[in-house]
């Protein structure tokens, strides 16, 4: 439904090549970034609640450059307290 979606947005839509990882920057980086508290090795199967919320926290709670060193959450909150 990309098409459909492109169409509808206006935006254009671009897929990244398989065993590109340099096309897929912040998916990468994301996933080094869980993979500090989960190691390649670690499966995600049986992952809990617990488990899903430190990752949450660590991803979440964490300043970025790119957002003015603001924390995503904060940027979120800034945002929808924006929101008319």
């Amino acid at each position: 439904m990309h098409e459909r979606m492109a169409t509808k947005t206006g935006m254009d839509i671009f897929f990244a090549h398989p065993y590109h990882s340099w096309e897929r920057g912040t998916n990468e980086n994301t996933n080094g970034l869980i993979r500090r508290l989960h190691p390649k090795k670690v499966s995600f199967r049986g992952i809990g609640t617990a488990a899903l919320k430190r990752i949450d926290t660590f991803l979440n709670d964490r300043p970025r450059k790119c957002l003015g060193w603001m924390t995503p959450r904060e940027k979120m909150a800034a945002f929808l307290a924006s929101a008319p």
